[in-house]
């Protein structure tokens, strides 16, 4: 055995190699002449004399390392001298060992460094040791026959039957049967070569020559290239040249041979190092080369990428140690943008530059425009083509990026290891947790930019191993049909970290829903385990033999199975207990799908991220992996492979943590676009519209549109790359498909019942919020109408929304007003709210049913937006899509707060009048909590403006918290709304209020004209605080005025005083008179009118300095006016004529509780007395008495004549 420096070798002294050029001997490895050329060929000297000088002496393997020491002035000398090379013990000169180190008889030559075997099978050692390192020795077989020749320890015990490699601790190759032994014997190699590449690794066979250089050369080589420098300097370059120099198969296959090499000639740890160096040099490449128009940069470091990853032994390493460990590695899958326009030469690209004219954003309507010219069109179709010339450049690079993934989701690279999809499970699940903690180092998060190009990539290569599984299966799923079944989210077999559940916390839920587990999913929740669920590391307890007797059929727990390197192990009755991962308790299967003898029983235990392997994502034949505890619901064919739902499972996730919130940021460049080419506009307006004598206007405007125009063409070249990369019509279908992958598994989730609420709630999130991203990122340019589907798609969502944003299984606050949000978001838009009534009648009669619920203890605020948005468009004057008194005060400000279109329900609003009129609480609980609302908000609101008002007339400069303006806008906007839910329940159902004959009727209607009232002397009074407040015209309080809420009054005036049925006209008059708060001048307020006129002469003009309904001719129809006008001169003539009739009443008849109404009950048992009002109104929230709390049993009618007679007669 020889070391690597001393490069001693084996041979009998009378085979020697020798100088004797006449004479050359072919039996070794080569010509010693040829060599001697050879080695000075490759080992040659700048200096021709040095290597004349050295070429006196015959230079070989053994003298190479002090010619290499010459050439690179290298000074170990005294290290050489005495033979201390790190990893190796022994002398320096390697002979054979004759004094114990044989068995057999043999013949060892006198120098110790020949032998002959004269024995049956006999062993020689050498006298040296490696321990440490790469090592290789050379030996001359100078005679045919059977030989193994290898490495052994010093444990190895040789005798006649058992040589080199017939041992545990030893390693041999015979040549002469091809074969290589280690106990066990294998074929290997080829006859007549001694070095050959497989799978992916060198072994040292023949050609001895070219792997003695080349190991001369990487033990000077290998420290180097650990050197970040060098490595950047140097093999990067050299890397990078292999890309250039050839196609990609052939750079491929030329940067597989070098890492080949690598690894063979190299210790692992260096290797290492080198990787790690080499993949943080080529990100930073990436990252930071300029975008040059080609993006020739980025295509040849994502090309060496793609070579060095496509090299099975170096991805493994690389993704197990480095990608996700020390690197940022998502920086691969992004395409930044350009600092400058002319960086990526987009002004050659795109020559021609546009912008569209009007936003394609939900709530953003923009003024109407002309038609477009042709000159307009063809810069249109000009800048479309450029666009598509940007954009397949950027796709050149987008599928390199793509390719890289699918490298690391290979799952066909499983020889001698795990296969990289699973080793990338492991990362990426790491990296969600470490982007979904806010306890996460903050700066390894990933930007949001990056996540959205990681995203796409990810669902590129995972739609594309989706459909090539089911090509292969048949009865496997179309990633067009891609969902995640329900059970993943109970059985605890991927890690959700600290995200919240629909239902609540899991350790809760697994308490709560223990036995629809067992019942519905077979899974068995151990009460044992639930109380030691809160400790980190749990160990195995023996389950007791009673309890392994009770429960034969529990053999299976939710985790993957454990080695079973022992048929003992198959006995087993234990139960794993889970460790932090689960967070909650152990799970076990409470009936297999098969039955399980005793003696098929497996002991398994819950396994991290970290420790799972294959066979537990994936199953096995008694395991069904992530897919353990399948429901009833579910089908039982596959719908892909199980690690493809978990890398699914964590797209849908990356969405919710950043991507969405990133496509809002990045439509600001579109923002930006419409802004200027506003100003634009109106530059060349005024430019038009000035006198041309003006000649420093004209100059001043020339200069503006001049910089508009050139910000524009910025711009526009700007969004081009942004609509390439963000917006393409390519990533408007991922996350489309994102989108109804949501769906269907919300949909599967709720066929689970109560399971349901283990389900995460990004997935509604995501649903949500993907929905309104391509609704109103990806426009103009897309529409979402283009899409497959797209009616379809809005039906399951509108279905969704349904029924989900009133269910019981969802209990976070968040996630509810989320649903309520999109709900009434859904409701507000054409094809939307077609989309609502689409839905089957029965989830839509339940979704009105629940918004008709009592509005205390819930969100009340949403669910009346929801209501009030069905019916914008049938109240009076309720057909605006601006404030109208903004735009009659700013007309021309295109800025003014935008409303959407009205687009009313006549099919939801049917519903709802149906289930008002379906039972006798319904309505009274609806309406009676939305006049305590209405009561609350509108008090709330006067409160606040007294405070503005004080703040205001205070001599020091005082300025208003924006906060509470904006609480302040909040509180009056929802009194308007809640106005106009009672507009509509009047006009849908007007019996509930007319029809006195329901017992609730009169109770109801006198509270509804007790708050009008209010209302109507606090807005209407003159020089009131009201008034005061929106002359002030604070920013916050736009929306604040006379028309929204006067409008609404006036709505549920005429349709109580004119539309109503004869009888209910009189009962509504003689309500309203009867109210102390009535005056009848805040009614002839509406008309501008500042007294009543008299019966039978004509309404006088308005004043122009006072609110009138007849200034909003644009909003108010005639017809709307007349009714009015009618019901003014109704309760002109009622007022007079109930004046007339009315008889002074004296204050001991008087409620005593509102001084309003007389008395006409009597509570018993405790004989107290009140309004019946007051009585009716008090009893639907308490039951105890006014005065002396005693608990009312029953109201009875109260006459003072009948009851003064009564007692006359009793005397």
């Amino acid at each position: 055995m020889a070391s690597k420096g001393a490069g001693m070798s084996f041979s009998r002294k009378s085979y020697r190699l020798t100088s004797d050029a006449e004479k050359s001997r072919v039996t070794g490895i080569v010509h010693e002449k040829l060599l001697n050329d050879y080695l000075h060929r490759i080992f040659s000297s700048a200096d021709h004399a040095s290597t004349t000088a050295t070429s006196r002496k015959p230079l070989n393997f053994q003298n190479l390392p002090e010619h290499l020491d010459q050439l690179l002035r290298v000074d170990d000398e005294e290290e050489e001298s005495q033979g201390q090379v790190e990893g190796r013990l022994g002398p320096s000169t390697v002979v054979l060992d004759h004094t114990g180190g044989f068995e057999g008889l043999l013949l060892v030559d006198d120098d110790l460094l020949g032998v002959i075997g004269h024995s049956n099978f006999g062993t020689i050692r050498s006298t040296t040791c490696v321990y440490k390192g790469k090592w290789v020795y050379e030996v001359l077989i100078s005679s045919q026959g059977l030989m193994q020749i290898g490495w052994c320890t010093i444990n190895c015990r040789f005798n006649q039957e058992e040589g080199v490699g017939d041992t545990h601790n030893s390693y041999a190759y015979d040549g002469n049967r091809v074969r290589k032994w280690n106990v066990t014997t294998t074929n290997y190699g080829k006859e007549g070569q001694l070095l050959e590449k497989e799978s992916s690794e060198w072994q040292l066979q023949g050609q001895p020559t070219i792997l003695l250089t080349l190991a001369h050369i990487f033990h000077r080589f290998a420290p180097l290239l650990r050197k970040v420098y060098l490595v950047e300097a140097v093999l990067m370059s050299f890397l990078l040249g292999i890309v250039e120099g050839g196609t990609p198969a052939q750079a491929q296959s030329m940067v597989h041979q070098v890492l080949d090499l690598l690894w063979l000639f190299m210790e692992d740890y260096e290797v290492q190092d080198c990787l790690k160096q080499s993949m943080m040099s080529l990100l930073r490449l990436y990252r930071f080369s300029p975008i040059v128009p080609d993006l020739g940069l980025q295509i040849r470091y994502l090309q060496l990428t793609i070579a060095i990853l496509s090299h099975e032994k170096s991805r493994k390493f690389l993704l197990s140690n480095v990608l996700f460990d020390v690197l940022r590695s998502v920086v691969f899958f992004y395409i930044k943008s350009p600092l400058r326009v002319e960086e990526a030469g987009l002004q050659e690209l795109i020559p021609t530059t546009w912008w569209p004219h009007r936003s394609g954003r939900e709530g953003k309507e923009s003024k109407e425009v002309k038609d477009e010219t042709s000159e307009e069109r063809l810069r249109r179709r000009a800048y479309e083509r450029g666009c598509q010339r940007l954009k397949k450049r950027i796709e050149v690079v987008e599928e390199l990026q793509v390719q890289i993934l699918k490298l690391l989701l290979n799952n066909k690279d499983d020889n001698g290891g795990e296969a990289s999809r699973y080793i990338f499970l492991t990362k990426f699940r790491k990296f969600l947790q470490e982007n979904a903690s806010s306890r996460g180092n903050m700066p390894m998060l990933c930007p949001p930019e990056y996540m959205v190009c990681f995203l796409h990539r990810l669902i590129s290569a995972l739609r594309y191993y989706w459909d090539e599984y089911k090509a292969s299966n048949p009865r496997a799923s179309f990633s067009e049909e891609a969902y995640i079944p329900p059970q993943v989210f109970y059985n605890g077999k991927v890690d959700y970290f600290d995200l919240q559940r629909l239902g609540g916390l899991l350790s809760h839920l697994r308490k709560t829903l223990k036995d629809d587990l067992a019942s519905k999913a077979n899974i068995l929740i151990d009460p044992l385990e639930l109380q030691a669920a809160t400790m980190d590391d749990l160990d195995e307890d023996e389950e007791p033999a009673p309890a392994a007797a009770q429960r034969p059929m529990q053999a299976l727990a939710v985790g993957g199975a454990l080695p079973l390197p022992r048929p003992g192990w198959l006995s087993s009755p234990t139960l794993g207990r889970a460790n932090r991962f689960l967070s909650t308790a152990a799970v076990s299967l409470m009936t297999p799908r098969r039955p399980l003898s005793t003696s098929e029983k497996v002991k398994v235990r819950t396994l991290s991220a970290e420790q799972r392997t294959r066979e537990d994502i994936e199953g096995s034949h008694w395991n069904e992996g992530l897919l353990l505890g399948r429901p009833p619901e579910e089908p039982e064919q596959p719908l892909t492979e199980n690690s493809l739902l978990e890398v699914l499972d964590g797209a849908i996730m990356m969405y919710n943590l950043s991507v969405h919130q990133q496509l809002g940021k990045m439509v600001g460049v579109s923002d930006d676009v419409n802004e200027y080419a506003m100003a634009l506009r109106d530059t060349e307006d005024k430019l038009r519209r000035c006198p041309k004598r003006r000649k420093d206007i004209l100059a001043e405007l020339t200069k503006s549109q001049k910089v508009f125009s050139e910000k524009l063409d910025h711009l526009s070249r700007r969004l081009a790359w942004v609509h390439a990369t963000v917006y393409s019509q390519e990533k408007m279908q991922d996350i489309y498909w994102l989108l109804r992958v949501c769906l269907r598994t919300i949909e599967h989730g709720d066929r689970t019942g109560p399971l349901f609420a283990f389900m995460p709630e990004f997935y509604l999130s995501v649903a949500i919020n993907s929905y309104s991203a391509l609704k109103n990122y990806f426009g103009p340019v897309h529409s979402m109408e283009e899409l497959t589907g797209y009616e379809e798609t809005l039906t399951r969502l509108a279905a969704i929304l349904a029924k989900h944003f009133a269910d019981t299984r969802i209990v976070g606050t968040d996630i509810r007003d989320s649903l309520m949000q999109a709900l009434a978001s859904y409701v507000c838009y054409p094809n939307s709210l077609r989309a609502v009534e689409r839905i089957p009648e029965e989830q839509r009669i339940a979704m009105v049913r629940s918004l008709l619920a009592p509005y205390e203890q819930r969100p009340w605020a949403q669910t009346n937006w929801i209501l009030v948005r069905l019916w914008r468009g049938c109240g009076f004057g309720y057909r605006y899509t601006r404030l109208p008194h903004l735009l009659k005060t700013k007309p021309e400000d295109a800025n003014l707060p935008s409303l959407q279109k009205p687009c009313p329900s006549t099919l939801l609003q049917q519903h709802m009048a149906d289930l008002l009129r379906e039972g006798p609480d319904v309505a009274p609980s609806f309406l009676n909590s939305v006049l305590n609302q209405l009561n609350w908000a509108f008090s709330e609101f006067i409160g606040m403006i007294q405070e503005i008002q004080q703040a205001a007339e205070r001599l020091e400069r005082n300025f208003v918290d924006s906060r509470q303006l904006k609480v302040c806008a909040t509180c009056f906007d929802l009194s308007v709304s809640l106005l106009r839910v009672l507009e509509m329940t009047i006009t849908l159902v007007p019996e509930i209020f007319l029809d006195w004959a329901r017992p609730t009727s009169e109770m109801l209607l006198r509270r509804l004209a007790q708050l009008l009232n209010q209302v109507l002397n606090r807005v209407t009074a003159e020089r009131n605080l009201f008034d005061r407040v929106v002359t002030l015209r604070l920013p916050g309080l736009e929306s604040v005025d006379h028309y929204p809420i006067l409008v609404a009054v006036t709505g549920i005036l005429v349709r109580l005083l004119v539309h109503g049925p004869a009888s209910g006209i009189e009962r509504a008059t003689s309500v309203l008179l009867a109210d102390p708060c009535f005056q009848l001048r805040s009614i002839c307020y509406l008309l501008g009118q500042s007294e009543p006129p008299t019966p039978g002469t004509a309404l006088s003009a308005p004043d122009r300095k006072h609110f009138s309904l007849q200034s909003y001719t644009d909003y108010i129809s005639v017809e709307e006016l007349a009714q009015v006008e009618q019901m003014l001169a109704h309760l002109t003539t009622a007022s007079a004529q109930a004046a007339a009739a009315s008889l002074p009443t004296s204050e001991e008849d008087l409620c005593p509780i509102c001084y309003a109404h007389p008395i006409s009950a009597v509570f018993q048992p405790c004989g107290h007395k009140s309004c019946k009002a007051c009585i009716n109104q008090h009893l639907m929230n308490n039951k105890d008495c006014f005065f002396c709390k005693a608990t009312i049993v029953s109201v009875e009618d109260w006459d003072k004549a009948a009851n003064a007679s009564a007692t006359s007669s009793a005397a």
